[in-house]
């Protein structure tokens, strides 16, 4: 059994999907699945044991069957086996090997975490024959990385992940999700593909304790941390409709705008390094950017004419920065079986 998940550029709105903030006010995030992926493949075994195997890493692990395992060593394939066996499987637990690759660096930002978990999701659904839709697998996801590991983080990752596609997101009271796929125009769609590029800050970033500080600050009702939390979260709404007319220029404008919002909701979330390459890509001729994902590192989005994103390319390159080639996808996560 094998499944793969897209993992996703976040577009706008990001921040908005966490708690507290989403609980009291509604969470919008819009969202854009990319060309890379998270893979999983399930087989059985014979011997008693369970494996682990997170080929990208080099790490892996063996163990004695068993309906569950302690939340340490692969936390995410111990939480998702965990969660299975116990939910779907009646605890009996299952003599398999997993194995598992993701094609972007830890810390990336790109919800590489989420789109992992989904996509070991449905290759186990795959391998059980679970009747879950994408609302299901993503709720699934969510539910084993924020409730069951207890890892800090928002809901987009899970939803992108599963529904694949440029999506408009609604994170509602009451935790209540609606996900809207956006139908874009193809030739606003290639021209906005055409426009942006993502590059690699150099270095990785744990998120969690930048989304510590911002629900902190919502828990304490800080109010320049709302205000930019209610500025993120509109601009989700106007950058959506910005792309659904095809004005991806004004789009580039709703990024900048958001990205200097998000700056205020914690001050982890820029560095000095960080606002060294975002200025020197605005002196090579980029609109704007910001950061995927909560911020302090992983990849950065950058807005350009398309005419010059050549030479921008070549700059970061020369600043031995890794450029990420992708494409935008419409497909989320898929799972099959393969024939012996």
């Amino acid at each position: 059994m094998r499944a793969k998940a897209p993992l996703r550029l976040g577009l706008a709105g990001g921040g908005t999907d966490l708690s507290p903030f989403c609980d009291e006010f509604g969470g919008n995030v819009l969202n854009v699945t990319i060309s890379v992926f998270a893979h999983c493949s399930i087989e059985e075994r014979t011997d008693g044991l369970v494996g682990f195997h997170a080929l990208d890493i080099e790490e892996a692990e063996e163990l004695p069957v068993d309906a569950g395992y302690p939340l340490n060593g692969l936390v995410l394939h111990r939480g998702v086996y965990n969660r299975i066996v116990r939910q779907f499987n009646g605890d009996q637990p299952l003599p398999i090997n997993v194995f598992t690759s993701v094609e972007a660096p830890p810390g990336s930002g790109l919800g590489s975490s989420s789109a992992l978990v989904v996509a070991m999701v449905k290759a186990y659904a795959e391998y059980l024959s679970l009747p879950l839709g994408d609302y299901d697998v993503a709720r699934l996801a969510f539910e084993i990385e924020r409730v069951d590991l207890a890892m800090a983080g928002g809901r987009q990752d899970q939803y992108a992940a599963a529904f694949g596609g440029c999506n408009f997101i609604e994170f509602l009271p009451g935790d209540r999700v609606i996900v809207n796929p956006l139908r874009v125009h193809e030739a606003h769609w290639l021209e906005m593909e055409a426009s942006l590029l993502v590059c690699h800050t150099g270095r990785s970033r744990v998120s969690s304790e930048i989304i510590e500080n911002q629900t902190s600050a919502m828990r304490r009702n800080d109010g320049s941390s709302v205000t930019a939390m209610e500025q993120i979260k509109s601009d989700a709404i106007e950058m959506k409709l910005k792309l659904l007319r095809g004005d991806v220029r004004g789009v580039a404008d709703v990024l900048g705008r958001s990205w200097d919002a998000k700056k205020r909701t914690a001050r982890s979330v820029s560095n000095d390094r960080i606002d060294g390459i975002y200025q020197m890509a605005i002196d090579h001729g980029a609109w704007a950017g910001k950061i995927s994902g909560a911020g302090g590192g992983g990849f950065m989005m950058l807005m350009v004419p398309p005419e010059r994103k050549p030479a921008l390319a070549r700059q970061l390159c020369a600043a031995d920065l890794r450029v990420l080639p992708f494409q935008f996808t419409l497909r989320g996560a898929e799972s099959w079986t393969v024939q012996a």
